[in-house]
């Protein structure tokens, strides 16, 4: 018998349908800085300095995680790499960076082409929402390691800060306020807890919730919410002196990681609308409250510090530019991490 590679399971015809079925979302996002043409060995990218006069790249990868479940259970593709972006550019935005170029890695246990552009469409969404360009990727066939079905994903930024315009919590200090930004959902973090709570407990995907709006699957499948821009546009008028991406972990971790030593936060708990899907999820899984603080973002996706002299001019704008938010704590010295009151 004369064995070929789509014998093992590798297509790779289906390789070259799914990058041209991919090509035309992929060129939305190219700027000028792009170099060159989809299909070479590597990315191009000519640096865009403009304004800055110490140029810093700051990087940041990730994945989407155990949210790609419900994604192969309602065979909905079509949002997921949003997720990827947002997961990437919104940690490289906490420090003051402007995305540049986004890289992608896709595998499967079998390639469908026209899935994949699903995913890869998904992906340019996020990059063209983040202001950053697409400039390459890899889509791996593995056949015998993922299920036919199944695929796992990750992304790659790099970005751009001027060193003096660097974001690191450090001048931070006691009688500065908290705005967060408010989520559009359950975002990316939580959902090993989340199937369990759904599938053991048998709380099904397509059952429409009333205070929701939706089907709990819908409901659990909206995309990360990107803050590049509110985040950008912010920074041109007013200091913010750090942000905390809310991921895994929740309040109870991410604040921390921005506050000097000495400083703690006090989170005042009544001050944002704490969504549905938390009080459902919470309900579901008799879950502490603290617990829930510590996995999930509670309503709130984007942490940011400032003096309190702006913090009214910047829920206003935040708000303004389709990004709800709220004055939702404060900093204090002598204590640590996050208190609620």
């Amino acid at each position: 018998m004369k064995w070929t590679y789509k014998d093992a399971g590798v297509d790779v015809e289906s390789g070259y349908r799914a990058v041209n079925l991919m090509k035309e979302h992929i060129l939305k996002t190219h700027t000028p800085q792009v170099i060159g043409s989809i299909g070479s060995f590597a990315g191009l990218y000519a640096l865009d300095m403009e304004g800055i006069k110490s140029p810093v790249l700051v990087s940041g990868t990730d994945g989407v995680g155990t949210k790609l479940q419900l994604a192969f259970l309602l065979d909905r593709h079509d949002t997921i790499g949003i997720d990827c972006v947002a997961m990437c550019v919104n940690d490289i935005v906490c420090q003051g960076a402007r995305p540049m170029f986004f890289l992608d890695y896709l595998a499967t246990g079998k390639l469908e082409p026209e899935k994949a552009a699903t995913i890869v469409r998904g992906i340019a969404h996020g990059c063209l929402e983040s202001g950053c360009a697409l400039i390459g990727g890899e889509t791996a066939e593995m056949p015998g390691f993922y299920r036919e079905d199944e695929y796992d994903m990750a992304g790659f930024v790099v970005g751009i800060v001027d060193r003096e315009k660097i974001i690191d919590g450090s001048g931070i200090e006691e009688g500065d306020v908290l705005i967060g930004l408010e989520s559009s959902g359950v975002h990316s973090n939580g959902y090993s807890l989340i199937r369990k709570l759904v599938i053991e407990e048998e709380y099904r995907l397509d059952d429409y919730n009333v205070s929701i709006g939706l089907t709990i699957g819908e409901e659990l499948l909206k995309p990360t919410r990107i803050y590049v821009k509110p985040i950008l546009k912010a920074l041109k008028g007013y200091t913010l002196k750090g942000i905390a991406h809310i991921t895994g972990g929740g309040f109870i971790e991410n604040i921390p990681r921005i506050l000097p030593d000495g400083l703690g936060a006090i989170i005042y708990e009544e001050s944002w609308p704490v969504k549905p899907i938390f009080q459902l999820i919470g309900r579901w899984g008799n879950i502490e409250k603290m617990d829930m603080f510590n996995t999930f973002n509670m309503g709130i996706g984007m942490v940011v510090a400032c003096q309190a002299s702006d913090a009214d001019d910047l829920v206003k704008l935040f708000t303004d530019e389709g990004y709800p938010a709220h004055v939702i704590g404060k900093i204090e010295k002598g204590r640590e991490g996050v208190v609620f009151g």
